[in-house]
């Protein structure tokens, strides 16, 4: 059962989805995924999306949509991936002057109260997907459980990115766990190396230059993180889709090639559930 609920979060393959969206789309089928994340739709009509996963036989199960973009036209946007087939929402990443500490974090609490309330209206689900700056400390309490706490399951439930939480100091099974029942879909993506200055870069959020030279993605299985202790976590906690992401390739292996290895290897490791 399992095998056939883990989706591949498309910006590991972007580049590919922009030379061929749809033929992209056919080898992540080809590959195992029964189900994708878009990051941005690359020009194409969501009716038309929704159609082609129809038609190969992927579930357009969720969505990472910028938080400006939210932000600017909450309502076209969230109808914009509902007719696309999308279950969730994501907001995906933070530019600095959203993030805690920063001066307009206040309005990332109260879009999220907004778009989530969007969201339950048109039968979707708001998300939200963290990174390792959530772990600064506001009063004593990480950022994240305090946005978790300020906007309610019921408006906002969690996509909780594992690689992020380890590089971050916590254990990504036990983060998992302490939000059992309010973490439908969780982020598996493996890494080597250690914590660096602007990391950003890696992930084409910064500029390239910063790109860290002692940090690396990797496909799953092949880095330091506990995989199997992680989906046995998500599975407890409730989850009902394991997602596979890789920002960068690595080891000399192609985008593709990474989230292929990757679910071979998570396909091993559901074989017990």
């Amino acid at each position: 059962m399992w095998k056939e609920k883990v989706g591949l979060q498309l910006y590991s393959v972007r580049e590919n989805l922009e030379k061929d969206f749809e033929g992209t789309l056919r080898k992540v089928k080809e590959m195992g995924y029964s189900a994708v994340e878009f990051a941005g739709l690359h020009g194409n009509a969501p009716e038309k999306v929704k159609a082609l996963c129809e038609e190969i036989g992927l579930v357009p199960l969720s969505a990472h949509v910028p938080f400006q973009e939210l932000k600017a036209d909450p309502e076209g946007t969230v109808e914009c991936y509902k007719k696309a087939g999308c279950r969730y929402i994501v907001i995906p990443y933070l530019t600095e002057e959203y993030r805690p500490g920063a001066e307009k974090f206040d309005e990332v609490l109260e879009y999220a109260k907004l778009l989530g309330e969007i969201c339950e209206r048109k039968n979707l689900v708001l998300q939200y997907h963290n990174h390792d700056f959530e772990f600064a400390k506001i009063d004593g309490e990480y950022a994240l459980d305090v946005l978790y706490k300020e906007v309610g399951p019921e408006l906002l439930q969690t996509q909780i990115d594992t690689c992020w939480v380890n590089v971050a100091g916590e254990d990504p099974a036990a983060y998992v766990r302490k939000y059992t029942g309010r973490i439908p879909t969780v982020h598996l993506k493996d890494f080597a190396g250690q914590k660096a200055g602007r990391m950003y870069g890696l992930i084409g959020m910064e500029d390239d230059t910063a790109k860290s030279d002692v940090f690396e993605f990797r496909p799953l299985g092949k880095g330091l993180q506990d995989i199997p202790a992680i989906v046995k976590a998500s599975i407890e906690s409730g989850a009902q889709w394991l997602i596979v992401e890789q920002d960068e390739p690595s080891m000399g292996l192609d985008r593709m090639t990474c989230a292929r290895e990757s679910i071979a290897y998570l396909s091993g490791v559901l074989e017990k559930y």
